[in-house]
């Protein structure tokens, strides 16, 4: 009987130690990410304003070139809706939703993942002038990991991984607006 005692409180405190560690961890995580582009701020934003263009510079449109897409509403204009649905890895389910535009300045978004797991997030792109023709692009994520999911922040290094995708995205939004044709 006094094993079974052991093991039952052995077991207790295995169960419980994290959940109580999770009461003391950040929930909420923010990154950002930033590049200058050679090209006016004007030129940019009215780029980068069009969900559908995330295609040609975004890392995670990039991962499923087979996924299937619907849009609802007008791209460039708050209210439209990207939505993809793929069974790769990484891509999963969800939609993206302009949820606010301040014209040639920022655009807000909603994230709403579906699949593999459930998560709601903000995006948001921000357009500065950089002098000389140039612009500085923010690509950022915001969101709440809820508890006690929030523990896994101290194992996982969200501004690393995220922002190495975000990287990725604005090089290659870099590339796409400085040689494309004005």
């Amino acid at each position: 009987m006094r094993i079974l005692k052991t093991i039952l409180i052995v077991l207790s405190v295995i169960i419980a130690l994290p959940l109580i560690i999770a009461l003391f961890v950040k929930k909420d995580f923010s990154i950002e990410r930033e590049i200058v582009i050679n090209k006016p701020k004007t030129e940019v934003f009215n780029y980068i304003k069009f969900l559908k263009n995330q295609d040609k510079f975004s890392k995670w449109n990039q991962l499923d070139p087979a996924m299937k897409k619907t849009y609802t509403g007008t791209d460039g204009a708050v209210g439209f809706i990207a939505a993809w649905e793929s069974t790769e890895d990484g891509v999963g389910t969800g939609e993206q939703e302009i949820a606010a535009i301040k014209e040639g300045e920022r655009m807000d978004m909603k994230l709403r993942f579906k699949e593999p797991w459930e998560a709601q997030n903000d995006a948001y792109f921000i357009t500065q002038d950089a002098g000389n023709n140039t612009t500085k692009v923010i690509w950022g994520f915001k969101g709440v990991s809820p508890y006690p999911f929030n523990i896994f922040g101290l194992f996982m290094n969200m501004d690393k991984m995220i922002g190495d995708d975000l990287n990725i995205g604005l090089e290659n939004l870099k590339k796409v607006l400085e040689t494309q044709q004005p």
